[in-house]
């Protein structure tokens, strides 16, 4: 593994288990938005182990009907766990304000990520960045009600 990305996997997990941390001493009142952008909590299913695990993101397009999140890792050379997972197992739960409801998620397609990648970048203008940090194609997920 690169330095860059032993950097940039410590950073998510200082991100992550932060939210975490602000969420638990707030009772889940802050934060409800990071950089603009909904927080939201992914719970998938191991595609190995096949036990819940749960990450905490933020959607830069977040609507009842349609919650897209980015697999970026900061720009890692390698997918993040959780969209391996929501690969090989589709059906996620996503918790927002400590409600839990079923969701669809896939991954776009090349049209769909071409359409909504400049939403995506107006919202947060740092997905650009992770882009161009890395040679993989960072994934979009959509993820719809079940």
């Amino acid at each position: 593994m690169s330095l860059s990305d032993k950097v940039t996997e410590m950073g998510a997990w200082g991100l992550e288990n932060g939210h975490r941390a602000l969420l638990a001493v707030t009772g889940g009142r802050f934060p409800k938005r990071v950089l603009g952008m909904q927080t939201l909590e992914l719970h998938t299913i191991g595609r190995s182990s096949g036990r819940r695990r749960s990450t905490m993101l933020t959607a830069p397009l977040f609507s009842a009907d349609r919650v897209v999140v980015v697999a970026s890792k900061g720009g890692h050379s390698d997918n993040p766990d959780w969209f391996k997972n929501l690969a090989a197992n589709p059906d996620v739960e996503i918790t927002v304000d400590e409600v839990t409801t079923p969701w669809t998620a896939k991954a776009a397609t090349t049209e769909e990520k071409a359409d909504l990648w400049p939403q995506i970048v107006k919202s947060y203008r740092g997905y650009d960045g992770y882009q161009k940090r890395t040679d993989r194609d960072i994934p979009v997920v959509i993820c719809t009600p079940r």
